[in-house]
């Protein structure tokens, strides 16, 4: 009898798998193929803004002349005291030079004028720059210095605009 027990088996049907299952499977291979065609022509159209690019460099080809701008890798932050409180502040500088040699010669001074930039900067009150005009007397400032340092190094002033493209004071 024990014999006749140990073999029998029990046959079970297979488990169902529900049908949110099947759908949440097609729909990952949606996202899937989705993501690689975009890959795909994400690489395929940088290739195209290259050839854009130099169509409308050879269309517009600068003069020696033309105007430049180099800009400062970072921003300048720093305190300023004020009556009442200090403030933060923060400037995005931009400096515009004319022609390639005076770019180059910019590119290659940036440390020596953002010393020169900080030394202005951090030279004027708070209550200047709380209006138009103390900040255009500040810009016109740093003109002055970025030039008078460049001078005394490159021979010529290199730089003609300092340029604020970013003013924050907190």
């Amino acid at each position: 009898m024990a014999e006749e027990e140990s073999l029998q088996l029990e046959v079970k049907e297979p488990a169902k798998r529900p049908k949110w299952l099947m759908v949440a499977i097609i729909a990952g291979a949606g996202v899937l193929l989705a993501a690689i065609v975009a890959g795909v022509v994400i690489l395929l159209s940088s290739g195209d803004d290259r050839q854009g690019a130099e169509q409308v460099e050879i269309s517009t080809p600068l003069t020696p002349g033309d105007a430049l701008y180099v800009g400062m890798p970072r921003p300048f932050l720093f305190n300023l005291p004020g009556e009442k409180r200090s403030y933060l502040v923060q400037i995005k500088v931009q400096v515009q030079v004319r022609g390639f040699g005076d770019q180059e010669i910019a590119k290659k001074h940036i440390p020596l004028i953002e010393d020169s930039l900080l030394s202005t900067f951090s030279a004027a009150d708070a209550k200047q720059l709380s209006t138009r005009e103390g900040k255009e007397e500040l810009r016109t400032q740093a003109l002055i210095n970025v030039q008078t340092t460049l001078q005394g190094i490159t021979g010529k002033p290199v730089v003609e605009r300092v340029l604020f493209t970013g003013f924050v004071m907190q």
